[in-house]
């Protein structure tokens, strides 16, 4: 069975929306693109996510971000092993356009998402792993099919924005596994799933 890892970079509010630049991701007025460069640098803060094989999972306007980046950074760029990485890595897409993923080794989703996703879940393989895409997220939450957030939460609040957890998430319970700060005051956090939501009530103690 594959895993399904979600990571994210968050405000302290919730928010991730174009985390990394102006031009990412403006709709609803979203004013505060590229929010995370004040606290960049430190290349090992996603702790190894992309040091072992993997897949992607991508929305369609997060694969249309990247497949017009990665493919042009070179690869003895500051970012090139993970450039190299991402272009090599099968990616699997939420889209309408399936005629139109250029990208090589990119596959449609198709119409069901999540029974495209429990169908990938099932065979064995290296972890799908989502970057951005908070209306992809939205859909894995609700119909419980992430076994592992992987988040990045810097010290901002930006008050309005995409959020990573939407009112349709499915309660579920999730353990803390790791975490730790960066220099530059990033929390970086891996959270396991960990059954149901349990409750209690302090009149019991």
């Amino acid at each position: 069975m594959g895993r399904l890892v979600a990571a994210a970079m968050i405000s302290l509010d919730g928010v991730m929306q174009a985390p990394g630049g102006p031009e990412e991701d403006a709709s609803g007025g979203f004013a505060h693109g590229g929010w995370v460069w004040p606290y960049a640098g430190e290349d090992e803060a996603m702790d190894g996510l992309f040091a072992h094989p993997f897949s992607l999972l991508l929305g369609r306007r997060t694969y249309d971000i990247f497949a017009g980046y990665w493919p042009n950074v070179p690869g003895e760029a500051p970012h090139g092993g993970i450039a190299d990485a991402f272009n090599g890595a099968t990616k699997y897409v939420a889209t309408h356009r399936p005629d139109t993923l250029a990208w090589p080794h990119s596959h449609a989703l198709g119409a069901d998402i999540a029974a495209a996703v429990r169908v990938l879940k099932q065979r064995s393989g290296p972890d799908l792993v989502t970057q951005g895409s908070s209306d992809l997220l939205h859909q894995l939450l609700a119909t419980d099919l992430v076994d592992e957030l992987r988040l990045l939460v810097y010290p901002v609040l930006l008050g309005r924005g995409k959020r990573l957890f939407g009112d349709d998430s499915l309660p579920a319970a999730f353990r803390l596994d790791a975490t730790r700060s960066t220099r530059a005051g990033v929390i970086v956090s891996r959270y396991l799933r960990d059954g149901d939501v349990r409750t209690g009530t302090f009149a019991d103690r």
